[in-house]
């Protein structure tokens, strides 16, 4: 069985890194390249980094831009914002990304999907879905950052993104996005049901507990999250032990460890008495330090 992912979901909006409240506000964080360098140094599995402005101001991915960034990331990276064409696709994956990740084009133009599969691999397309819960408790799938209904539900919708060739789904939720209530985990679960491919959970962790509940109630193959990750050094490392501590397969390669440590409820290291941080576990080649 194929062990479980922590995705980093970086958000780009106008050339800056930005925390997202339910698609509406954007709190700036900074440029890109620091907030990536610093989830490839704690030892996250995958980023997706989603230009969410290219599609409204129809503008093409920054080739140049990518380029520089990928030089600092030495994880899976998956692109996605301002995708139209399989020559976008061309460009990104010769910048160094593994996928591409597309929403509104897939939408108007579902044939793309199988344009790129035939021409990279159906590894290599990632279906974005942003779904909201409508007032009669249905959900709906959204495009153009989640201000245009289509009519579909997530479930068809990842269903016909499969049949058309897409090897990943994105999975997003509007309503949960920056709530810190955790991921939809009824429609997750609903969506994996109706597909064989991986589904990435997105929208809503306030909580470490939210990465296990996703993929234990979900089903999710991967959880993903950008908010949380902010600011906290150590976020990703904490996210993934309590992964561990869950029973979840999930790989740790940070020279970091918590093991066998207790939280709180707001998923930070209870201290022991008398101990500094510099007393957690560092483990580097044969060596030990404590």
């Amino acid at each position: 069985m194929l062990k479980k992912r922590l995705v980093a979901t970086l958000l780009i909006r106008d050339g800056l890194i930005v925390q997202s409240i339910g698609f509406k506000r954007f709190l700036p964080i900074g440029h890109p390249k620091f907030p990536i360098e610093f989830v490839v140094k704690w030892d996250v599995d995958e980023i997706v980094l989603l230009d969410i402005s290219a599609t409204k101001n129809k503008r093409k991915p920054d080739i140049d831009f990518l380029k520089f960034l990928s030089k600092s990331c030495f994880v899976p990276l998956t692109i996605g914002g301002g995708v139209t064409s399989v020559d976008d696709v061309r460009d990104i994956v010769r910048a160094g990304a593994d996928k591409v990740a597309i929403n509104s084009i897939a939408l108007t133009r579902p044939k793309i999907i199988t344009e790129i599969a035939n021409k990279f691999g159906t590894q290599c397309v990632v279906v974005s879905i942003d779904f909201k819960r409508e007032n009669d408790s249905t959900y709906q799938v959204y495009s153009h950052s989640g201000t245009k209904p289509t009519g579909l539900t997530p479930e068809q919708w990842a269903y016909r993104s499969e049949s058309l060739g897409a090897g990943e789904i994105f999975l997003n939720s509007i309503d949960r996005d920056g709530s810190k209530l955790g991921y939809d985990n009824e429609l997750i679960s609903k969506v994996s049901d109706s597909i064989s491919i991986p589904i990435v959970a997105c929208g809503g962790v306030g909580d470490y507990s939210h990465f296990s509940e996703g993929i234990k109630e979900g089903k999710a193959s991967a959880v993903a999250a950008g908010n949380i990750f902010h600011y906290i050094e150590h976020s990703t490392i904490l996210a993934k032990m309590h992964l561990l501590q869950s029973g979840i397969d999930i790989r740790l390669d940070s020279d970091a460890t918590y093991k066998d440590r207790e939280f709180d409820k707001n998923g930070r290291l209870i201290m022991m008495s008398g101990e500094k941080l510099a007393n957690i576990e560092f483990k580097r080649g044969k060596e030990s330090f404590i």
